[in-house]
């Protein structure tokens, strides 16, 4: 497994009051040469995905069984 990449919320403040983190870790199928570069988060009740390369961009969210359903159906292709 890729090595876990832990991101503190800006909402989160100095003292530690609402601190929420979110582990991303950069998909297998990447390449090293830093195009097509993708990282995941694995939430509760949600999946979030990024363009690694930007990082502060916008990221896609699906649902857990979305993003199960999308994972089988790439593994077709």
């Amino acid at each position: 497994m890729a090595e876990l990449a832990w991101f503190k919320s800006s909402h989160s403040t100095n003292e530690g009051a609402a601190c929420v983190e979110i582990a991303w870790h950069k998909s297998s199928y990447s390449g090293n040469e830093g195009t097509a570069c993708v990282e995941v988060a694995d939430a509760t009740a949600a999946v979030l995905v990024r363009d690694s390369k930007d990082k502060s961009g916008p990221n896609l969210t699906f649902t857990p069984n979305e993003w199960q359903a999308f994972v089988r159906f790439a593994a077709t292709l």
